[in-house]
């Protein structure tokens, strides 16, 4: 992979495990992923003056993703809801870059090399072994609840289906940029509408009190998956998509230093795991 795109993708790692955090603080998930949607939408269109229009052929994959995105928001609340951040992150993640390597290999003539391949592996394995015996100390260790659980599985087939529709929407768009600005603006829309028939109006009175983090997990979020929508227009989408997956380290140091929760033995090897990966992809 090229240098450029692996040191922007490891960023936006780091910046999308920040904004998955700034959910577990504060408000309660839904308020705090419905107000991050709508910061990053919002400050969306203080680009779209400077980007061209996307092209038609995008539209779809635009319509398609802001479902897509929405359902996901509502699946990662619920996982958050009934289970913790440096268990169920992980999970929510660990499925979805096999699936994209999967179907983009098949759909879409991408197979990975052989190198990229083990790289995509190592990274997969570190992510579910942080998930299946990573839990924090003082858990049991295994795997979470079933509710929690099928809430964090349900996320990654939705991030599975969304990295492909974006992949190939950035693609279609004729610039990535475009693509990634006009979808965080669709995305921050439906946030809106979604927040006023499931909860009505009142609900912005306690969203206002935790505006200066929902404004930086919104900058977080729309730098994160901009960046991925770019990586994926001149690099092969499963290596993006799993090298984007690196983000559990981080989320493993954010979990550990501002959320007080303990790393096991497992949490640590399986974090060393995950490099391995990463770094494997880089070779590829």
């Amino acid at each position: 992979m090229d240098p450029l795109v692996f040191a922007l993708v490891l960023g936006a790692a780091a910046m999308h495990a920040g904004w998955n955090a700034v959910v577990k603080v504060g408000l309660d998930g839904f308020s705090a992923v419905m107000l991050i949607s709508m910061a990053a939408g919002v400050l969306s269109l203080l680009g779209l003056p400077f980007v061209p229009f996307p092209e038609p052929a995008s539209w779809p994959f635009l319509a398609l993703s802001g479902c897509l995105h929405m359902g996901y928001n509502v699946a990662l609340i619920g996982a958050y809801r009934a289970g913790d951040f440096g268990q169920i992150y992980p999970i929510a993640r660990g499925a979805a870059p096999l699936m994209v390597a999967v179907l983009s290999a098949l759909l879409l003539d991408e197979p990975p090399g052989l190198v990229a391949a083990l790289g995509i592996a190592l990274l997969v394995g570190g992510v579910w072994l942080m998930s299946i015996r990573g839990g924090a100390v003082g858990r049991s260790g295994g795997l979470p609840e079933r509710r929690a659980l099928l809430a964090a599985l349900m996320t990654s087939c939705f991030i599975a289906a969304y990295t492909l529709s974006d992949g190939l929407g950035g693609r279609a768009a004729g610039s990535a940029h475009a693509y990634a600005l006009w979808l965080f603006a669709l995305d921050g829309v439906l946030a809106l509408l979604v927040t006023v028939v499931l909860r009505g109006r009142a609900i912005f009175k306690g969203m206002a009190r935790a505006l200066p983090a929902g404004i930086g997990g919104g900058a977080l979020s729309l730098g994160a998956y901009w960046t991925v929508i770019w990586a994926m227009s001149v690099a092969p989408l499963g290596q993006v998509a799993a090298l984007r997956e690196s983000s559990v380290l981080f989320a493993l140091l954010i979990s550990v230093v501002f959320l007080g929760e303990k790393a096991s033995r497992w949490r640590l090897g399986a974090a060393a795991l995950i490099a391995c990966g990463a770094g494997v992809i880089r070779l590829a």
